[in-house]
């Protein structure tokens, strides 16, 4: 799964992107305990979503390029009341795609954030077009709004 994600993302040569490790696992934690999901069907997840609860403003900030998404993520207050969800990012690994792992992660996520926040939208920073379709997807299942960043 590491593999996969730096190869879609490469974050450690974009300075705007966050680079996943334990630290930031830990500090999603904190936000939310539904900020991470996995799949593993026992050698290991095969799929793997992130996503961040945050505020409207934050989610403003971002999508409008003045700030990063490493801020995003690091300006995100802790024990606050979030409004929107950045779908920050999904893998799956090859063999298993198109079977709505992914989906079924997110949905799951999305409804344990909604039950705590007021959930107005969601939004995106797409770079593949499988990414860009499991966007308008999980938006449609939610019936809300996605919003995205432009490239």
């Amino acid at each position: 799964m590491i593999q996969l994600a730096e190869e879609v993302f490469d974050a450690k040569h974009d300075p705007e992107q966050l680079d996943v490790n334990e630290e930031i696992l830990a500090r999603f934690r904190q936000i939310h305990p539904s900020t991470i999901s996995e799949y593993d069907e026992g050698d290991g997840p095969i799929a793997w979503v992130l996503l961040l609860p945050t505020t409207i403003e934050l989610m403003n900030l971002f999508l409008d390029h003045t700030i990063s998404e490493k801020e995003l993520f690091f300006r995100t207050p802790l024990n606050a009341s979030y409004g929107a969800i950045y779908l920050c990012s999904g893998m799956v690994l090859e063999e298993y795609r198109r079977k709505g792992i992914a989906k079924r992660l997110a949905m799951t996520a999305i409804e344990q954030m909604r039950k705590d926040h007021p959930i107005k939208c969601l939004f995106t920073w797409p770079f593949t077009k499988e990414g860009d379709l499991a966007a308008a997807a999980l938006a449609k299942a939610t019936g809300l709004p996605l919003y995205e960043r432009s490239k």
